[in-house]
């Protein structure tokens, strides 16, 4: 057959040829044209972006991690999604008498570095005693505007058994945006001084060295409460109990 020449009969060989040894080459096509510049459309914004997680890539939110924290422990080393810091540091108590914080709502600032679902706020107890007659004590998560995004139910039984890290879960769980945050606690009831105490850095009046209201790290606002308020008024927040350590406390958030 004469080189070059298509097959007759034979439609799934058409685009083949024939070299001249007899053994067929598939036919190629070429353009000779300059490629057209394209990058802008895989750029952020365009029109097909390239993702970090379509090619492999750390997330800016996990560069950052990296950036800040080196090779320190990450609250997703043992499971959590977020933490006031490192519990390693909670090497202290907080602890006061009832009629010191009992009714105050306290605060304490964490700040998300990537999007969660927030479901559980996690604590330290540190010590109980069976004689503390506790009601109306909860948790709670207030946005940076001071609106309340989530509460437990009250946890007053939770505090007077098992003096260990445990998760006390929010009623209704929500997904939370990088940003900052505030913990809220209020306790009520009757304890001996020093007795109800939670897991703590000790950190006092340094803590909010370079802060200040709405921004405090530690804060207290609030008397005679008996459930958290739909929102708080963060420009009034206080540091009259922070200076002594309290609020200081060790939060977990899964």
């Amino acid at each position: 057959m004469p080189t070059g020449l298509r097959r007759q009969g034979c439609p799934t060989e058409s685009l083949r040829r024939f070299s001249g040894d007899g053994t067929r080459a598939r036919a190629t096509t070429t353009n000779a044209r300059t490629p057209t510049s394209h990058a802008s459309s895989h750029a952020s914004g365009g029109a097909d972006p390239v993702t970090p997680a379509a090619i492999g890539a750390a997330t800016t939110a996990a560069l950052t991690l990296v950036s800040e924290q080196g090779w320190a422990d990450r609250p997703q080393d043992q499971g959590l999604l977020a933490w006031t810091y490192n519990p390693n540091m909670a090497g202290h108590v907080t602890a006061q008498s009832n009629g010191g914080v009992a009714g105050r709502i306290t605060l304490v600032r964490i700040i998300l570095r990537e999007d969660i679902t927030w479901s559980n706020v996690w604590i330290g107890l540190a010590g109980l005693v069976a004689a503390a007659v506790l009601s109306n004590c909860y948790l709670g998560v207030y946005s940076a505007a001071g609106t309340l995004l989530g509460t437990t139910t009250d946890i007053s039984a939770s505090l007077m058994t098992g003096a260990t890290a445990k998760a006390l879960p929010l009623v209704t769980p929500f997904a939370a945006a990088a940003g900052t945050y505030f913990i809220a606690i209020l306790l009520n009831g009757t304890w001996a001084p020093n007795s109800l105490t939670f897991k703590a850095s000790g950190a006092g009046v340094s803590v909010n060295a370079g802060l200040t209201a709405p921004n405090l790290r530690y804060s207290n606002t609030l008397t005679s409460q008996t459930s958290l308020p739909s929102s708080l008024t963060l420009s009034g927040q206080l540091t009259s109990f922070i200076n002594t350590g309290w609020a200081s406390q060790w939060y977990g958030v899964s």
